[in-house]
Order: C-alpha cells, then sequence, then structure tokens
C-alpha cells in the first residue's frame, strides 16, 4: 500500500518516527559522556531495537576504547553496566550469565525493572540518527569517577 493510501487513515509510514538499535544509544551514551571509566544505564524497551538480544557480557568498542558490556533485559527496561577495560574473550561469561537468566525464566530480572520503575531518579537525552532516546539512571553520575 502506498503512502499516498494511508494518508487517509493518518498512518503514512514517512510520519512514522522509527526506533535507534539499542547498540547505537550505547555507542551514543559513550561518546557523549567523553568516553567514561564506567557508566550504567537503563533504557526502555518501546524506544530502540533491541538488537543485542542475547548478549549479556560482551566487549564493545567506542573510537578505539573497548568497554565491557554487562546486559540485561529487565522488562520494561534494559539495564547497561559498561566498564572501560582492555578486550577479553567473554564468550564463556556471556554463555553462562544467558543460561542462568534462561533457567530462572527471566523472573529475577522481571523483578529488577519492576522495582527499579520508582526509583529512577535522573536522566539523560541522547542523540541517535532517530531523534533524541531518553536513557535512565537510578543514581546521578560524575561524569570522572572511577569507580
Amino acid at each position: 500500500m502506498s503512502c499516498y493510501h494511508r494518508i487517509q487513515s493518518k498512518v503514512c509510514k514517512s510520519n512514522i518516527r522509527s526506533k535507534p538499535m539499542a547498540s547505537e544509544v550505547l555507542t551514543s551514551h559513550l561518546r557523549q559522556r567523553g568516553k567514561p571509566a564506567w557508566t550504567s544505564y537503563f533504557v526502555q524497551y518501546k524506544h530502540v531495537y533491541n538488537d543485542q538480544l542475547a548478549l549479556s557480557h560482551f566487549n564493545w568498542q567506542v573510537d578505539g576504547v573497548n568497554y565491557h558490556i554487562l546486559r540485561t533485559g529487565c522488562y520494561p527496561l534494559i539495564k547497561y553496566h559498561c566498564t572501560r577495560r582492555t578486550y577479553q574473550m567473554l564468550d564463556t561469561e556471556n554463555k553462562i550469565f544467558t543460561l542462568l537468566k534462561a533457567m530462572n525464566l527471566g523472573i529475577p530480572t522481571l523483578a529488577y525493572g519492576l522495582i527499579s520503575l520508582p526509583l529512577i531518579q535522573f536522566y539523560e537525552q541522547v542523540p541517535t540518527s532517530d531523534g533524541f532516546v531518553k536513557i535512565f539512571f537510578l543514581n546521578k553520575e560524575d561524569n570522572n569517577a572511577l569507580y
């Protein structure tokens, strides 16, 4: 169906905002913060395309700087904990963390997400190719903190 035909129902694809990939939000946040020693944030599932599904512990490169990422889906949020570290093979850890989450049927991560919602106190807007995405923090982060 063409955009012209959808105009009558006001659902023209050109007017629908697409979601950025979660990986783009991750990279953009680390750049926006000046590649910090660490950061920890949440992003809502409904605001990103979850292109890092099944990745729990992995390396992530941003402009030549390596980060170890601990990531978990804690519906309705995705939690990221990022630490600047040298590259290491994390395949085994990733498989173990993913297996543990599957064995627990995701119940602890769901509880973490639901409990975190009322505790979130801070947020930032992160620029992406699809517009700004709001990310959330439990605590105000010091950009220069090492821990």
